[in-house]
């Protein structure tokens, strides 16, 4: 148990710091009134920093796993994101006419947490998903937090849930920006109230193959994502369509579905939940960012570390021909990290590409893990560090 006098005197210089501090201290409260915060500080719940939660860690999936808190913020329309706090994780309450029920206002981010055989917790180029959902924020009509009010509420629900972060190599913390409209407005408009929440979950593995090579299939009849669209962005509204198509592949044992670009149907795009890369002698190339592919964090620290280690990378359109002759496939996202595809098919014909050791996914996957993990110096200086 945290003394009282122990919380009060790290109270006292938390509200001494400024909310966007590279470092946040051992508070987990962050309310206005010092006696609120000190309340929640100093309840049983609150772990040492040698502590874990009682978990099966070598056996992480990737699932929702509820953890102790989760950071909430609010803003009326019209008006700027000023203060959030921490509450324990549970239900939040909508009206039935909340925008994102019915109108789908919502945009999302996803970055993860790593723990360090010290026990430092690493985060992972932040200042980038804030940046992306500011600019999902504005497709959809809604304010947003700016990036400094982001990256603190990362930082404190990572702090307030540090028991969650999983061993150093047993997995990562997910966490989980949310953005959407939860005022009620029965017209379609912008809604009147917005909610920012931040919440996390251990993970493991996104695919339950692990780290298996996927098995990708072509998708022809649904589309992704269309010219004008919102397919840029992180909006709830680009996944639920979706999931028909998916369904149906994994039905029939794939690992998850690739599209193609919705005009002509002959140029390869993203897969349902990552982006994807082809490789062939010293080039890699990713289709380029033109509104249809959402610009992963990912993606660009890979094409960043392809780059670095004397590779030739394009973005630019792929026809699907060029992916069938592809030395190499493989897809990135924050989720799947770096996952190699071993096969694809396309209308009704398999394709195998080359997996395991020596190849350019993995070389390039060690290197990203490596820095995320801090076993590699983080020269990119992309690492945020949370104490």
């Amino acid at each position: 148990m945290i003394s009282r006098s122990v919380c009060f005197r790290n109270l006292l210089q938390s509200l001494r710091a400024t909310s966007s501090s590279s470092k946040i201290g051992c508070y987990y409260g962050f309310s206005s009134q010092a006696s609120s915060s000190l309340q929640q500080m100093c309840e049983p719940s609150i772990y040492r920093d040698d502590d874990y939660a009682d978990l099966d860690w070598d056996n992480l999936g990737f699932g929702i796993m509820p953890t102790d808190y989760m950071y909430l913020m609010k803003c009326s329309n019209g008006e700027d994101f000023e203060q959030g706090q921490l509450n324990r994780y549970g239900n939040i309450e909508l009206g039935p006419a909340a925008g994102v029920l019915n109108y789908g206002q919502a945009v999302y981010e996803g970055t993860k947490v790593h723990r360090k055989e010290d026990g430092r917790l690493l985060l992972f180029r932040p200042e980038q998903n804030a940046i992306r959902m500011k600019f999902g924020a504005e497709r959809m009509s809604m304010p947003s937090p700016s990036i400094d009010q982001f990256v603190d509420a990362v930082k404190q629900t990572v702090l307030a849930n540090k028991r969650w972060v999983p061993p150093p190599g047993k997995g990562s913390l997910y966490i989980r920006p949310l953005l959407m409209g939860s005022g009620q407005i029965l017209g379609l408009g912008a809604a009147p109230e917005y909610t920012f929440l931040v919440y996390v979950s251990p993970v493991g593995n996104y695919f339950k193959e692990g780290f298996a090579p996927l098995n990708l299939y072509v998708e022809k009849e649904f589309d992704r994502a269309s010219r004008g669209g919102t397919g840029g962005i992180k909006s709830i509204t680009n996944y639920a369509p979706g999931l028909k198509a998916l369904t149906k592949a994994k039905n029939r044992g794939f690992s998850d579905v690739l599209y193609l670009d919705s005009v002509n149907r002959k140029n390869i795009e993203e897969v349902s939940s990552c982006n994807i890369f082809i490789v062939k002698g010293n080039a890699i190339s990713t289709p380029a960012v033109n509104g249809t592919i959402l610009p992963g964090v990912t993606r660009r620290s890979i094409i960043e570390i392809a780059l670095d280690h004397g590779y030739q990378v394009e973005e630019r359109v792929i026809p699907i021909d060029e992916l069938i002759d592809a030395d190499e496939v493989f897809c990135t996202g924050t989720a799947v990290g770096v996952a190699s595809v071993g096969s694809t098919t396309y209308e009704g014909k398999r394709i195998k590409f080359k997996t395991g050791a020596q190849t350019v996914s993995q070389e390039l996957y060690s290197t990203l893990v490596g820095i995320k993990t801090g076993l590699i110096e983080d020269k990119m200086d992309w690492i945020v560090e949370i104490e």
